[in-house]
């Protein structure tokens, strides 16, 4: 039964892969080149754990006077997320600004708690959570600690 349980979520994690690849991610993009972005989405920068090269993914996360906090929903499978082990030191644009910090993986942490705190409004809470919960396949939450200025 595990077994069963555990290709689900590993089916489940290809197809919001390609789901966020092909469809996602270029849209926040695209929005961003013309210049609507929204407060949740912040774009985070980790080194490729192979080419040695900047990688960017935007991501819905909440940051406050000391770091940002994100959601891995696919947990240590996701691609930034493999890079973050490899390397935990980071970039993260927060609006307009980007700061280097360290990335940690929270496995303690309330993912469901977490996501709820990523919307502005009862309506937006709870919007972030469901969505968040639907795409989701093994989640867990990072931590991003900016680096002293």
């Amino acid at each position: 039964m595990a077994t069963r349980s555990a290709d689900k979520a590993v089916r489940k994690f290809k197809f919001e892969r390609q789901l966020g690849r092909v469809l996602m991610n270029p849209a926040v993009a695209a929005l961003e080149r013309v210049g609507i972005r929204t407060a949740m989405v912040v774009e985070l920068e980790t080194i490729g754990r192979k080419s040695g090269e900047p990688r960017r993914v935007p991501l819905l996360g909440r940051a406050d006077k000391t770091g940002v906090w994100v959601i891995s929903q696919h947990g240590r499978r996701a691609g930034w997320a493999i890079n973050i082990a490899a390397n935990p030191h980071v970039r993260v644009r927060v609006n307009d600004e980007w700061r280097t910090g360290t990335a940690t993986f929270e496995p303690d942490d309330d993912v469901r708690a977490r996501a709820r705190s990523f919307g502005d409004s009862r309506l937006g809470q709870s919007a972030t959570a469901l969505t968040m919960r639907a795409m989701e396949s093994d989640p867990i939450s990072v931590r991003i600690t900016y680096d002293a200025q």
